[in-house]
């Protein structure tokens, strides 16, 4: 009797591409907002670039208005507040302060006031000066720009170490388990991929968080404020998700290659099997 088994071949690689661009393109009609920001913020990219050069005028007066921060005398007042803030944990007691640890307070109180007076006048000369380049300057482009990578690699770094402690308790599951290293490694890629999402999407609402303040800096008129401001929360955005959909775009294709290597290798073993069959059966008659 012969058997027939019903199998579910797997599409082609051109039938999958197909599949996926249509998908896309579904998803880009239902979610309008979500994908018009995402082409704003390419767009906001390729215009913006490195930001516009300084003229000679801005260049001048932007480096006389950063002569005049005194950086000596914050490293001075730091230091000194250093030194204060030591001598009043040291004669701090657990529940208690005595009159030589009350001093000692009101001396690192004192230092901690002069020095964040010290800290606000620099602030606003450095923001007098950079009012002078505009947000829309090659500095403040490229301060934004610093302030991108940063989040986005401390997203990376945290995505990446735990990895490596998920590698581990996963392992040690999957052997009380007795797993295969096939089912480990598949739940291996599906956390790596839930940890660089989380650190990302994490990144990039830190970034944009703190990206305001970096606008307010420079003094910008509320529209050009505005503008800036959604521009680079959008470039953002479109850079982690572009990110992100090749890093699932790559392990999908991995995985669908490895599939259909089996399958293929699984229909050369059936048609092997097959005929063996019929040359025994051959042999019989």
């Amino acid at each position: 009797m012969n058997q027939h088994r019903n199998e579910v071949a797997l599409p082609s690689f051109a039938d999958a591409g197909t599949l996926v661009a249509r998908q896309l393109k579904n998803f880009a009609k239902r979610h309008k907002v979500i994908s018009g920001s995402y082409v704003f913020g390419i767009l906001f990219l390729l215009l913006v670039g490195s930001g516009t050069k300084l003229t000679m005028d801005q260049m001048r007066e932007y480096d006389h208005i950063m002569s005049t921060i005194d950086l000596q005398a914050e490293f001075e007042a730091s230091e000194y507040f250093a030194r204060t803030n030591n001598a009043y944990r040291q004669t701090k007691g657990w529940f208690s302060c005595d009159s030589l640890c009350q001093r000692n307070k009101r001396r690192m109180e004192d230092a901690a006031a002069s020095l964040e007076d010290i800290r606000r006048e620099g602030y606003a000369r450095m923001s007098d000066a950079k009012s002078v380049a505009g947000i829309f300057s090659e500095i403040g482009v490229e301060e934004v720009k610093d302030s991108f990578w940063k989040y986005y690699n401390a997203g990376k770094r945290f995505a990446k170490k735990q990895s490596m402690w998920d590698a581990m308790f996963v392992g040690m599951r999957s052997m009380s388990r007795d797993e295969s290293m096939a089912e480990y490694l598949l739940k291996m890629v599906v956390q790596v991929l839930i940890n660089f999402s989380l650190g990302l999407v994490g990144a990039l609402c830190v970034f944009i968080f703190g990206v305001w303040g970096i606008i307010k800096s420079y003094q910008a008129d509320p529209f050009t404020a505005v503008v800036f401001f959604v521009g680079s929360c959008c470039a953002g955005f479109a850079f982690v998700s572009t990110y992100l959909f090749a890093l699932f775009g790559a392990t999908a294709g991995g995985l669908y290659s490895v599939a259909k290597v089996i399958e293929s290798n699984a229909r050369i073993e059936g048609g092997g099997g097959r005929r063996q069959n019929v040359q025994n059966h051959a042999h019989v008659y």
